[in-house]
């Protein structure tokens, strides 16, 4: 069984999806004064078809809602994982 492990970077203004100790996605942020905005999501084509994605899309959700922060979303990827996903309407409100 792998080891899966989702990892923000404020740094880099990201979030990493790690397997195993190696970089297989991220997903692009730009931080806003009051939420948010989720831009870009990238799977590495090795990882692909796994449900790698929407494990990633979870965890950088549970975390902005640890921090009891919200988001906007403007990344393709992400915007279908929330819109099958209602429970995550605390963190990325319907618009």
């Amino acid at each position: 069984m792998s080891e899966i492990e989702v990892v923000h970077r404020p740094e880099q203004s990201r979030y990493e999806l790690n397997v195993d100790g190696r970089l297989a996605g991220f997903v692009r942020y730009r931080p806003h004064a009051d939420h948010v905005e989720f831009l870009h999501t990238e799977v590495d084509p090795e990882f692909e078809g796994q449900g790698l994605g929407s494990r990633l899309a979870a965890g950088v959700l549970d975390d902005v809602r640890a921090t009891a922060g919200r988001a906007t979303v403007t990344c393709p990827f992400l915007a279908a994982f929330v819109k099958r996903h209602p429970e995550y309407e605390d963190v990325v409100p319907p618009e």
